[in-house]
């Protein structure tokens, strides 16, 4: 964690019982789901409504018409894009649970333009979005549906970078560690 990190006693690693009341039924859910309580849910329960709504919208965006690789594909983007250390071991983890190439997740967490004609356009089309802030150019759209993305998934590429944005940025600043049980996929 870098040096400039936020005390842990301003955003801590609340339990079902000292989180806030108004966060202990996404917390529960959030255990119940993963079968523990990973740190970053226990600290984004600082504030009730972050985390209702970044579960809110991560399960709007896992229920998309984008396909389970083109959705991990824009989060590892926004992920490696933000620097968010918890968010790469996770969707890391996820991608291999996937069985995705070893190449595409390489290439994802370095960065680096996907082998995959059809999943880089997924991750420039999101990069696009965010460097325009939406106000993409026809090219840029074309060059996304050219691919079998519809108008539909286009919007839904907004959807994510909004889920995902609140993610990335909570974790860096509470200061979120890896856990255990990710820590092969740091």
């Amino acid at each position: 964690m870098p040096s400039s990190a936020v005390p842990a006693s301003v955003f801590p690693d609340h339990t079902l019982e000292s989180a806030p009341v108004a966060a202990r039924r996404a917390l529960e859910g959030v255990r119940r789901k993963q079968g523990h309580l990973p740190a970053a849910a226990a600290r984004l329960a600082t504030s009730p409504e972050l985390l209702d709504g970044f579960l809110r919208a991560s399960a709007a965006f896992e229920s998309t018409t984008l396909d389970p690789l083109s959705r991990e594909v824009l989060i590892m983007t926004m992920a490696t894009r933000n620097d968010c250390h918890v968010c790469v071991a996770m969707h890391t983890a996820r991608l291999t649970a996937l069985d995705a190439d070893p190449e595409l997740i390489a290439a994802l967490r370095e960065r680096r333009a996907l082998a995959d004609e059809r999943l880089e356009a997924v991750r420039e089309f999101t990069l696009a979005v965010l460097a325009t802030s939406g106000a993409v150019d026809e090219a840029a759209l074309r060059a996304f549906l050219a691919h079998g993305y519809t108008a539909r998934n286009a919007l839904e590429v907004v959807l994510g970078i909004g889920a995902y944005t609140m993610s990335t940025l909570a974790n860096r600043m509470t200061g979120a560690p890896v856990d255990p049980r990710l820590a092969a996929f740091a």
